[in-house]
């Protein structure tokens, strides 16, 4: 499994800019092929910063990703709204289970 966690800095005001184009990008990319998960959110402490957390079941899904209509019209919402930062970190990763 891939994991992708993306840290987008921004402002209060650029995020509520895109927030439809949040939407849209978290329900199109759960449909896809090989998504596992795929979260925005918030921070509650710093506003101002977005967070996005992707699951992914290999490379594959997640290079295909990339080439969707979506990923396209997202970045372009990003470029309407432009970012301080944006950083991510892919991992490969596997699942264990937790005694609880």
């Amino acid at each position: 499994m891939i994991v992708v966690n993306a840290i987008i800095e921004s402002t209060e005001e650029n995020i509520a800019g895109m927030k439809e184009a949040i939407a849209v990008m978290e329900e199109k990319s759960r449909a896809e092929s090989g998504c596992i998960d795929y979260t925005f959110a918030v921070e509650l402490n710093r506003p101002s910063v977005l967070r996005i957390t992707e699951k992914w079941l290999d490379q594959a899904a997640l290079q295909a990703h990339f080439g969707e209509p979506h990923m396209a019209d997202f970045q372009a919402a990003m470029a309407a709204h432009p970012p301080k930062s944006v950083t991510a970190s892919f991992y490969e990763a596997s699942e264990i289970d937790m005694p609880r």
